[in-house]
């Protein structure tokens, strides 16, 4: 199991919870009550699902895919670390991550 701590666009820890490895970043945060619409239904056509990663855990997943690149660069306060959680799976011991705002 991997510890997820969701954390609100300040900084502050909303909450944590338990995720299994090969989950998705998206479902997971719906199922536990994140602000996060994923409107286009993890087809990489919107960017309703931006968050922003912990250094460490963005280096842990594969690079972006030109499509999602092209989506964050629409998202609004989107950073280094941002990804679309509708893209990234599940692994490590931990993730962070937290809401854009």
């Amino acid at each position: 199991m991997t510890l997820i701590r969701f954390l609100r666009s300040d900084g502050s820890l909303d909450r944590e919870v338990e995720a299994a490895e090969g989950d998705n970043l998206l479902d997971v945060a719906q199922d536990n009550d994140q602000p996060l619409e994923g409107t286009c239904g993890k087809c990489i056509s919107c960017s309703t699902c931006h968050v922003i990663l912990a250094p460490e855990d963005f280096a842990r997943l594969p690079e972006a895919s030109e499509e999602e690149e092209d989506l964050l660069d629409l998202a609004g306060n989107a950073q280094r670390f941002s990804r679309l959680a509708c893209q990234v799976t599940i692994n490590g011991p931990t993730m962070t991550v937290r809401m854009p705002g």
